[in-house]
């Protein structure tokens, strides 16, 4: 008898749903009802006249997935596209042995389960999978008895950045797989007990076909019973990334020195790179036959399914060209718009008008901070391939406690200025370079609320942008050139993180220049002197001179004019706004 054929018809008996009446099968029709008299040739077939359209081919993908996302799994119980993907999602955890029975434990306390449906969607904004996930309910663990610390490495979206301007730099393409679950899990060092049949109580740790990234539990974990299945297992899985990381360093892979979720390769002088976050993997070589290979070596050790070149990851929308690589987030920006009703307004100029400044405007009209958070938050996802909104995005998001009228309006001017560039993004040429730059700017007391200022760094690789910050300073600077400083202090610390990163991928740097308009500033990391204008200047910011002194930096003054970081520290009138996003790299380019 086939041993695996009779396991998985064990494993469709054991995951039965635990409701009585019969799931109904979607048997709509795909074309619309026409009278017969209009039918032209078998009425069995679907039909076009000149009010409906034959829409079988269009719809042959979609009729497979469901549109709606249950809300709970009482929905998903009426809908069979959401039944499948939670048996997919118990089959692949009855595949791995997750879980087991066992007795109810007396005086352990028990964490209960929720379904989680979402559908994927692609850049294109089609659904192209619907997706069910079983999980913990985490939040009722106390520290210290059901856990101890926790830790999940995931790149940086600067490191993904750089990512993509080195591939651009070398002309490579990039490639996209996804991890389902792996194949030949090593059991775990320790025991545990996870479930109890009288409660219906089991263990969790998270698989289905598009991950299984669990880690081995070092104390008893007690959980309750998926709501609508039965029998589950025991599980015996390592964590995901330990697994892999392991395996990669086994067959010549080498981590990256402060990220921990890179790995490189080298054959002679070419060179393959791979960059993980949780169970996405993008990975791109200056030789074809070493992306080849990288697939097969995943393909034999754990269950992966390639998805081709890259087009869209983390909510990038990436296109790649033969002079470069371009990443947006327009269908985001869509989705933005249409969710807070945005589709119909006129749009702006700029985020926020030229000297324009907010204050807490305490006599102002309340507004629903919920909505205001909403706002706020999706913005700042934005910001990951939009430095333009950064800024006046920051300077709104310092009002989420108490958010007023004023504060809102500016808000929706940043919503309007996105009507008018949805398509803005990042271009990473070919042919640019590839030396790290910096520039630093900051203005002086300009927040109104406590008199602090606001620094501005962005870094580049050539001509690639790949990093930019606008934050609040911490302290209270008394001078401009002291605030310049704390700037430069900062963008320091970030320049500093990517020599390491760029030191991976081959590239040594000394002497990095840091650009400021502040000729005080520049003196002041140059002077080793303490003296009456900087003694009382917090240590931490003079970690600088050091690195000046050492040669691992060098700042250079250049005019306002030309300081590419003020767009990240004021507003600006609409020509210079768009003259800085030209020399950032910021455009629309058509598709």
């Amino acid at each position: 008898m086939n041993t695996n054929s009779e396991n998985e018809r064990k494993t469709e008996q054991k995951h039965n749903l635990v409701i009585s009446d019969t799931i109904r099968f979607c048997t709509q029709h795909c074309a619309a009802a026409n009278c017969c008299c209009k039918i032209i040739g078998s009425p069995s077939q679907p039909v076009t006249t000149r009010s409906a359209k034959n829409v079988e081919n269009l719809i042959l993908f979609g009729g497979f997935l469901s549109e709606f996302e249950p809300s709970d799994v009482s929905q998903a119980l009426t809908d069979p596209d959401w039944v499948l993907a939670m048996q997919e999602e118990l089959a692949e955890f009855e595949r791995n042995k997750v879980w087991r029975l066992v007795t109810r434990p007396w005086g352990k306390s028990i964490i209960g389960l929720k379904w989680i449906f979402r559908n994927k969607k692609d850049e294109n904004d089609l659904i192209i999978r619907n997706k069910a996930r079983l999980v913990a309910k985490g939040y009722l663990q106390q520290e210290g008895i059901d856990y101890d610390e926790t830790f999940a490495p995931v790149a940086r979206i600067e490191a993904i950045r750089i990512f993509l301007a080195y591939a651009a730099h070398k002309n490579m393409t990039v490639y996209q797989m996804d991890v389902k679950c792996c194949d030949n899990p090593p059991l775990p060092t320790s025991v545990v007990l996870l479930c109890a049949v009288t409660f219906r109580v089991s263990a969790l740790a998270g698989c289905d076909k598009c991950a299984f990234l669990n880690g081995v539990l070092k104390e008893e974990v007690y959980v309750e019973q998926p709501e609508g299945f039965v029998d589950p297992r025991f599980p015996e899985h390592v964590e995901w990334y330990e697994t892999l990381t392991d395996y990669l360093l086994g067959v010549g892979y080498k981590k990256g020195t402060i990220d921990p979720t890179l790995f490189l390769k080298r054959s002679g002088k070419d060179l393959i790179i791979v960059q993980i976050y949780v169970d996405d993997i993008i990975f791109a070589s200056t030789k074809p036959e070493m992306c080849q290979e990288f697939e097969n070596t995943m393909k034999s050790q754990f269950k992966m399914s390639m998805m081709g070149e890259l087009t869209f990851f983390l909510g990038l929308q990436v296109r790649q060209r033969p002079n470069g690589i371009f990443i947006n987030q327009a269908k985001y920006v869509q989705d933005l718009l249409k969710r807070f009703d945005f589709g119909g307004s006129n749009s702006a100029a700029t985020p926020m008008p030229r000297n324009f400044q907010l204050n807490a405007d305490t006599s102002g009209k309340p507004v629903d901070q919920k909505t205001y958070r909403a706002i706020i938050g999706s913005l700042l996802y934005l910001t990951a391939s939009r430095p333009d909104i950064v800024f006046s995005t920051g300077v709104c998001a310092r009002f989420q406690c108490d958010p007023r009228d004023s504060h809102l309006s500016a808000v929706k001017r940043i919503l309007r200025y996105l009507k008018g560039t949805p398509d803005f993004g990042l271009w990473y040429p070919k042919d640019s370079g590839f030396e790290l730059i910096a520039y630093t700017d900051s203005d002086h007391a300009g927040c109104k609320l406590n008199r602090k200022s606001t620094s501005g760094a962005c870094q580049f690789l050539g001509d690639k942008l790949v990093s930019w910050s606008s934050r609040k300073q911490n302290c209270i600077s008394l001078s401009t050139a002291e605030a310049e400083y704390v700037a430069a202090a900062c963008c320091c610390s970030q320049v500093l993180w990517m020599k390491t990163q760029l030191a991976d991928f081959g590239y040594t740097m000394q002497r990095i220049p840091i650009y400021c308009d502040s000729k005080s500033a520049i003196q002041i990391t140059a002077n080793p002197v303490q003296h009456s204008r900087t003694k009382h200047i917090d240590i931490r910011y003079h970690f600088i001179k050091d690195h000046v002194e050492k040669g691992n930096v060098e700042l250079y003054f250049v005019e306002s004019d030309y300081q590419l970081a003020d767009l990240f520290t004021k507003p600006f009138d609409e020509k210079r706004h768009f003259f800085l996003l030209s020399k950032l790299g910021m455009l629309d380019l058509p598709a």
